[in-house]
């Protein structure tokens, strides 16, 4: 029995749904960009189920903003997959020219960060909150400024939120309550086919007799209807590592050759490691997952947020400072009261590193086997 056109008219059928959703998405972002009551710029919240396409149309709806207004914010605020940082972090960039490869891996200093710790809002959400409200502050305080007399050259700029997947139970109520503080002047509602993952109809975020400013709804289409949720979970997981890893790359000179694994493994050996002294450095746990007294004892083979005591706090009601970047610790040795870690950070910076910042997310395989760790855990197994 042959196939061949039963196949070929599938495929073309998918190619084309595709091509409309492309469009779909594309005329979206073009009428909140050209809107012509977008004045001041708006403020875009995009929200969803989780692998329903949200940072994809993040990424157009950027460019497209980017094509009107030239500069843009981004607020990202999805900790397990973000855009342009490793994971962990909820961050504020701004944007010049566009980014032009949907598919490439990119990494860029943000404007502003904190270091969350985790691949998942679920373990804290009020300091999840507490992050997402002082980045928001303080776009409006530096990014969205009208007539500012001391300061003629600023001016107010488009900001769009990239939101995270979880929007169901506690999570669904933790977005409610970012939408009402940032009141969005536009919202576009990323639905699936599967309805009851989908998030509810209409202004969800509102009271009825709140007297909010108007908002403008858009509802799109998922790239993804019904996604295998295992499927999802272990690509997840591979983007979080190959984000890592790339990150720990820039330890590594430009014109270092890697073909294989072991050529990371043995490039990432080679980095001499940067000593911290362990009694200076004060470690935060952020989701206190072990006394203060025993901290540094779960420190070697972690991932840590590096910052210092000199960095703007978060806010009045938390002393949390910002985040610098990331480190990998090595080795802790506490008779030498030493810290021995690797970082893209430079080292002017890293001299003035006094924090420490726990996290409970996983160190990329070619990470742990220089600190040791894989070994010795394959050397304890073989014992038992």
């Amino acid at each position: 029995m042959d196939t061949g056109g039963g196949c070929s008219a599938a495929a073309a059928g998918v190619e084309e749904e595709a091509a409309q959703r492309e469009r779909e998405w594309e005329e979206a972002a073009e009428a909140v960009a050209y809107d012509s009551c977008t004045c001041p710029p708006p403020i875009v919240a995009v929200c969803g189920p989780g692998n329903s396409g949200k940072s994809a149309f993040s990424r157009i709806m950027l460019n497209t903003l980017i094509a009107r207004y030239r500069n843009v914010g981004y607020l990202d605020i999805d900790v397990g997959q973000p855009e342009f940082t490793p994971p962990g972090f909820v961050s504020l960039h701004v944007f010049e020219e566009q980014t032009k490869d949907l598919t490439i891996l990119y990494l860029r200093n943000p404007k502003r960060c904190f270091f969350f710790g985790d691949a998942c809002a679920k373990r804290n959400p009020k300091l999840f909150l507490t992050y997402i409200f002082d980045l928001y502050d303080y776009f409006l305080k530096e990014f969205y400024c009208f007539r500012d007399v001391d300061n003629p050259k600023k001016s107010a700029i488009p900001l769009v939120i990239n939101t995270s997947g979880w929007i169901k139970g506690t999570g669904l109520h933790v977005l409610t309550e970012m939408l009402k503080y940032v009141s969005p002047t536009h919202v576009i509602r990323v639905s699936t086919t599967v309805e009851h993952k989908n998030l509810p109809c209409g202004t969800f975020w509102m009271n009825k007799f709140d007297e909010s400013p108007p908002v403008n709804l858009f509802k799109i289409r998922a790239a993804h209807n019904s996604p295998c949720s295992l499927l999802v979970k272990k690509e997840a997981r591979i983007i979080r590592e190959l984000r890592l890893t790339a990150y720990f790359r820039q330890c590594l000179p430009r014109d270092f050759n890697i073909f294989s694994l072991s050529d990371l493994i043995q490039g990432f050996a080679s980095v001499h490691p940067f000593q911290l002294h362990l009694s200076k450095i004060h470690v935060i746990d952020l989701h206190c997952q072990v006394s203060r007294t025993d901290a540094h004892h779960f420190l070697n083979g972690t991932i840590v947020g590096l910052s210092t005591s000199a960095s703007p706090p978060l806010s009045t009601e938390s002393s949390t400072p910002c985040c610098i970047g990331l480190g990998f610790i090595r080795a802790v040795e506490i008779s030498e009261d030493c810290i021995h870690l690797i970082t893209p950070i430079s080292h002017k910076l890293m001299e003035k590193v006094d924090i420490i910042f726990q996290s409970c997310i996983a160190a990329p395989s070619c990470l742990l086997q220089v600190s040791g760790i894989l070994s010795d855990i394959t050397d304890r197994l073989l014992k038992i």
